[in-house]
């Protein structure tokens, strides 16, 4: 029976080259204004020396590290996406979906001192990916996960299940996205049960607005 994540696949195989354009010209303004700088800055405080970076899409904090001197690993489950990171200069990236991953059925490398997700753990059953990453990890390695708010994503709906995102404001040709909303307690649920043990828990705010524009973990392989 189909379940909400083949959408999500499908989504992101139509919607890679508008997202590409979206994010190399500066379109989302949260991105622009608040949660690329700080994603960057919570994995550069890390001083890692090895970083794999989940759902690296077109691959602007891989280039961001390596221009760091910080070797970056990426993997993404889209095609096009994958080839576009290539393409701007970061060889090192790797095509697998987090089904793949999940079941070790990739090698990505493992050692890793850091891995990264920034927007991109959008499926209900993240709890054996989570568990994958952690057997990729150095001892007492690092998981830094940015991620809607769930204050502000809720929408007045403050329990887990699917939600929709249409990209709406967007020019491009999207077609709208199923992402699984789930609340602060569920993210620190999956942490836990994936062998991670929470170090920092950061909301980045927009300078002008009153809100939070993403929750931001930072959490320890036990």
């Amino acid at each position: 029976m189909p379940t909400p994540q083949d959408p999500l696949l499908r989504s992101w195989q139509h919607n890679a080259q508008a997202w590409i354009d979206a994010v190399r010209g500066g379109a989302i303004e949260s991105r622009r204004q608040v949660t690329d700088q700080a994603m960057l800055l919570a994995v550069l405080g890390r001083q890692p020396a090895r970083v794999l970076d989940l759902g690296c899409g077109e691959g602007w904090l891989l280039r961001a590290l390596e221009n760091r001197g910080i070797e970056a690993v990426g993997v993404d489950g889209d095609a096009t996406l994958v080839a576009a990171a290539h393409a701007a200069g970061s060889p090192a990236v790797h095509l697998a979906t987090y089904e793949q991953l999940a079941a070790r059925q990739v090698d990505i490398g493992h050692d890793y001192s850091l891995v990264c997700a920034n927007f991109a753990l959008l499926h209900q059953d993240i709890i054996p990916l989570l568990a994958a990453l952690h057997g990729l990890l150095q001892a007492q390695g690092t998981l830094v996960i940015q991620t809607l708010h769930p204050w502000t994503a809720a929408a007045g709906d403050y329990q887990d299940g699917w939600r929709e995102e249409t990209f709406c404001g967007l020019s491009g040709d999207w077609q709208p996205m199923p992402w699984y909303f789930r609340t602060l307690a569920s993210w620190l649920k999956a942490l836990q049960m994936a062998g991670f043990s929470l170090l920092e828990l950061q909301e980045p705010q927009h300078p002008q607005q009153r809100q939070p524009q993403s929750l931001l973990l930072v959490a320890q392989r036990d």
